[in-house]
């Protein structure tokens, strides 16, 4: 696994061979974070990595200077390999948190200004995972939702659907969460 941009930028952390997570490709993630540029200032930006994996878009994110980043994995190994390289960052801007993501989200009460989501594709509440994440108290108003999935997944008709992006077998839909409008009479 290679960092590709930022400060960390070039680093390599070897994945366990015995992983069962599918990481996000270089190319699908460089392409993926060009896109970013245009909707987020990773600066200034929260961020939630939800079915976390090997911890790569979290490595992207911090990389790229994110104020915070959560990282929710519930597989001990993953998880325990996402601390080692924390760890050996010293990176005090992430939190990990060894929990089921689908939980998380129904009891989150933090607001992220982005939430990236790479469910396995095969996952049956992968169709509902952009409602469950908007509804909730997770995404802040106006902010952003990555979700990676399969090619079978069609979000387009959905009213906070922004765009879908494909790269290879590796397509990313984006939604923005609405703001409420309160009506003064």
């Amino acid at each position: 696994m290679r960092v590709i941009t930022g400060k960390y930028k070039g680093r390599h952390f070897q994945v366990p061979r015995t992983f069962k997570a599918r990481p996000t490709t270089d190319f699908a993630k460089e392409n993926l974070f060009n896109v970013l540029r245009a909707y987020v200032d990773f600066e200034h930006t929260r961020a939630i990595d939800l079915f976390a994996g090997t911890g790569s878009i979290t490595l992207e994110l911090l990389s790229r200077g994110c104020q915070e980043v959560i990282s929710v994995e519930r597989d001990r190994q993953h998880a325990a390999f996402i601390r080692s390289f924390l760890r050996e960052l010293d990176e005090t801007a992430a939190t990990l948190l060894c929990t089921d993501a689908l939980r998380y989200i129904e009891r989150a009460t933090p607001s992220a200004d982005l939430v990236f989501a790479d469910p396995p594709y095969a996952l049956p509440e992968l169709p509902e995972l952009p409602h469950r994440i908007l509804a909730g108290g997770l995404l802040r108003e106006g902010g952003l939702l990555v979700l990676e999935h399969g090619d079978r997944q069609d979000f387009s008709t959905r009213e906070d659907f922004l765009e879908h992006r494909a790269y290879g077998s590796v397509n990313f839909s984006f939604f923005r969460k609405q703001t409420s409008t309160t009506i003064h009479i």
